[in-house]
């Protein structure tokens, strides 16, 4: 076969297949390169879903006249300078962009029209883009002293086969109002306006300060009002990079991963590493399908990060992932130890709106994750075969002589004072739930889940004091592997050691298993050597097998706390309490479960109409 040169026009619109795969994509590219000119507010406007009309005004410097039809060509840029030499350094970004795609992309497959005032200039020109084809430059009017107007329409006119794969018109605005919202958040300094259909469907002001409390409020303004009081403050440097932003409570969290927003110098990104370091932060506070919220943002020098590896710039490339990381795991784990025995307020709404008339019952939204933990739900009606905490000599949770199970306490009568921050108990309800009074509302404790809780931080505790207990086994498995499974194993196998899973080369192909945690029990040794082997592929560490520790911590809590159904004293619900209170993560059980609800005297009043 003879090979030919494709003419400029076909490839102008093979490159915007990758760079402009739907209307969502277009208005990112867009509004980066007003970003990336310095404006401090940015309005879009779309009608159907996009497909019809985007238009991109900002404020910022603008482009000169005699620039325009540069502007349109492939890979003309002002975002990169070349040395002396010809060369172009592109592990040193800076900006949104710098491919120079974005409006040649656009032009070959829609109409595109450009106007523009650049700075400090008395006249505005703009340049018509058709399919393509370029028009000579003519002057025009232009508002604003400066900045410009990017005009899309009919986009992929010029290529009508790819409409077939645009979704409807309502999941394209959905993209695009996505896409505006995750740079809003980077970018807390600079006005947005979203108009869809000639509605406007978001304003967001420009934050003066765009440190910690600019950027709080939009993000608020964006992810709603709750997330602001459950959400703690991260900032941790490690090295050259520092990690800033919000990490919601575990017990604010979602079915998706949609809510958790990434940002690497500015840049809204979606990275497997990111997404994985979170998981990890959170794995012992969420059941495995419920997700956190948070909102991370990475500063670090240019020279760190590649961001040159996707023609949409989604995704990055870290020089040290490791460190990133242990950066994003650091910060969290310490925001998330930090926070105490603090909870959600959201689960006080949830639980004053069940007072509501009309309201028709709540159902946690991961019941269906708790049978998979095998976790047996537990039944609030009382069971009067379960001794009483009163004489019950063995019991799981016993008050006697100042001591709680055995370990010291200060005065019992000191647990008694409404002042502390989970007050003081009044009542147990259907020996399941404690009822406190606090100095400004009620506290309402699931006395099973909050043990739990407590149990399962002392063995963990515990697991990391005296390390992991090893059972030998009698006759070693012999685990076949690929030879790359088997050297992603091996070059972790002291990591693995410590945590009991002793492992070695056994001829070609083959590992031998000598030693396995004894936490486990009987194992599936070759699922388990997989697991690990593409984990270790996908993170760079060995997390399955921590996770698959911590869930038989976590069952074996579940099983050894005390029950619903069982009577307490006041002691201890007191005593109860008072270990909440000074325990990491005790808001929530081990399956993301709120262990208490506190409702404030003032929402209680307005109930009884007193307020």
């Amino acid at each position: 076969m003879t090979i030919r040169r494709l003419p400029p026009e076909a490839v102008n619109r093979i490159a915007a297949g990758e760079v402009v795969e739907r209307p969502a994509a277009a208005v990112k590219e867009l509004v980066e390169n007003a970003l990336d000119a310095g404006a401090t507010r940015v309005r879009i406007a779309i009608e159907r879903g996009g497909l019809s009309s985007i238009v991109i005004e900002d404020d910022g410097s603008g482009i000169p006249a005699d620039e325009l039809p540069i502007a349109v060509e492939r890979h003309a840029t002002s975002k990169l300078v070349a040395e002396d030499d010809g060369a172009v350094d592109l592990l040193n970004i800076s900006t949104m962009g710098f491919r120079g795609e974005a409006l040649p992309s656009i032009g070959a497959v829609a109409r595109l029209t450009i106007t523009s005032r650049s700075r400090g200039a008395k006249d505005a020109f703009e340049v018509n883009v058709e399919g393509g084809a370029l028009s000579p430059v003519r002057p025009a009017s232009f508002a604003s002293p400066h900045g410009a107007r990017v005009e899309v329409r009919d986009l992929f006119y010029a290529t009508p086969a790819r409409l077939k794969f645009m979704k409807s018109e309502r999941a394209e605005s959905m993209a695009i109002t996505d896409v505006v919202k995750r740079l809003a958040m980077a970018r807390a300094d600079v006005a947005f306006t979203l108009e869809s259909d000639g509605r406007t469907t978001m304003r967001l002001q420009q934050e003066e300060d765009a440190s910690f409390e600019g950027r709080r409020r939009r993000l608020a303004a964006i992810l709603g009002g709750d997330f602001a009081p459950n959400s703690l403050e991260l900032d941790q440097v490690r090295g050259e990079a520092r990690l800033t932003g919000f990490a919601g409570l575990p017990t604010l969290h979602r079915g998706t991963r949609d809510h958790q927003h990434l940002f690497v110098n500015g840049r809204p990104v979606k990275d497997k590493l990111i997404v994985g370091a979170v998981r990890a932060a959170y794995q012992d506070l969420l059941a495995r399908d419920r997700h956190p919220v948070v909102a991370l943002f990475i500063d670090l020098p240019p020279e760190e990060v590649d961001v040159n590896v996707h023609p949409a710039k989604t995704e990055v490339r870290f020089r040290d992932a490791g460190q990133m990381r242990g950066l994003i795991i650091g910060a969290l784990t310490h925001a998330l130890a930090g926070a105490g025995h603090r909870a959600s307020t959201t689960t006080a709404g949830a639980a004053l709106g069940a007072f509501r008339p009309g309201y028709g019952g709540y159902a946690p939204p991961n019941q269906g994750a708790l049978r998979a933990w095998g976790v047996a739900e537990q039944s609030v009606a009382p069971d009067f075969s379960w001794p009483s905490g009163r004489v019950e000599a063995n019991g799981e949770w016993r008050v006697a002589n100042g001591e709680v199970n055995g370990e010291p306490h200060s005065p019992l009568a000191t647990h008694h004072s409404p002042e502390f921050p989970l007050g003081a108990a009044r009542a147990q309800v259907h020996e399941t739930y404690i009822v406190a009074q606090t100095a400004d509302g009620l506290v309402i404790v699931d006395q099973h889940a909050a043990h739990e809780r407590l149990v399962y931080e002392k063995m963990k505790a515990a697991l990391s004091n005296g390390g992991v207990k090893r059972q030998a086994l009698l006759i070693p498995d012999i685990v076949d592997l690929d030879p790359a499974e088997i050297d992603a194993l091996l070059a972790r196998a002291d990591e693995l050691a410590e945590l009991g899973l002793v492992i070695e080369p056994f001829g070609v192909g083959a590992v031998a298993v000598r030693e396995t945690p004894a936490l486990l029990g009987q194992i599936d040794a070759k699922g388990m050597l997989r697991d690990l082997a593409d984990d270790i592929a996908e993170l760079g560490a060995a997390h399955a097998l921590k996770e698959r520790l911590e869930e038989v911590c976590s069952s074996m809590a579940c099983r050894g706390s005390v029950r619903a159904g069982r009577r307490l004293t006041g002691d201890e619900m007191n005593a109860l309490l008072r270990q909440m209170e000074a325990t990491p993560h005790s808001g929530q059980c081990n399956h993301g479960r709120p262990t208490y609800v506190e409702l404030k005297l003032a929402d209680i009043e307005k109930l009884f109409g007193r307020r």
